[in-house]
């Protein structure tokens, strides 16, 4: 079943995800960091044979002294922030049990006091779009793929998993969009939290109704 939010209408989507887009080139070195500002990098992330692995505690510090945000250990991708367009991530990802409340991925950028178009929450071993709308109903201790499109024109979002669309949501504004993922604390977060992820990718295409062209 897939999960439809707000006023958006669309067909579900029967092809690859990535079917249409283009894959931009992507490295470690487009990969920004954000782990407690009082530790070593190495304290909360790791990168062995290919796997992003990230995890918090819920005692932790921000990413910087000063911020009054929660903990996480997440990674931006650099270079890739953007304004029109249809982007996509792509990755693959493993969450362990007893992870909770926590987001381990979202699309950046919101308007009227908001953050984020897009987040992607796990409590009770469910994946939730935000803390509310279940996803995925079963999560943990398995690697699934994860496929996030955001058509910025159009104001919509669409998740997969595993190939198949479950969730489409509506834009929340904003002018300036890039992607996320790791663990990042949310409400009634567990004292550890981890993901692990792997095959990252970028992609984008045109939206060919508006003639808009991005630059990257």
């Amino acid at each position: 079943m897939v999960v439809s939010l707000g006023s958006v209408n669309c067909e579900v989507d029967v092809l690859d995800p990535t079917y249409g887009f283009t894959e931009l080139p992507l490295n470690t070195s487009q990969h920004r960091i954000h782990t407690p500002y009082d530790l070593p990098e190495s304290q909360r992330y790791s990168l062995v044979d290919g796997v992003h692995k990230l995890w918090v505690y819920s005692t932790d510090k921000p990413h910087y002294n000063g911020s009054t945000t929660e903990p996480r250990s997440e990674i931006k991708i650099a270079d890739y922030t953007y304004n029109s367009g249809i982007w996509q991530f792509e990755g693959h990802g493993y969450v362990p049990k007893g992870t909770n409340g926590v987001s381990i991925m979202q699309v950046f950028g919101g308007s009227n006091g908001r953050a984020t178009s897009l987040m992607l929450h796990v409590y009770n071993g469910s994946l939730r779009y935000y803390g509310s709308a279940v996803i995925v109903p079963e999560i943990f201790d398995r690697w699934f793929r994860l496929n996030v499109i955001h058509d910025v024109e159009a104001a919509t979002l669409e998740v997969y998993v595993d190939g198949v669309l479950q969730l489409r949501a509506p834009g929340r504004g904003g002018t300036s969009h890039y992607f996320k993922f790791g663990v990042y604390a949310q409400r009634n977060a567990s004292y550890y939290m981890e993901s692990r992820w792997k095959g990252i990718r970028v992609l984008y295409k045109e939206n060919q109704t508006s003639g808009t062209e991005q630059g990257y």
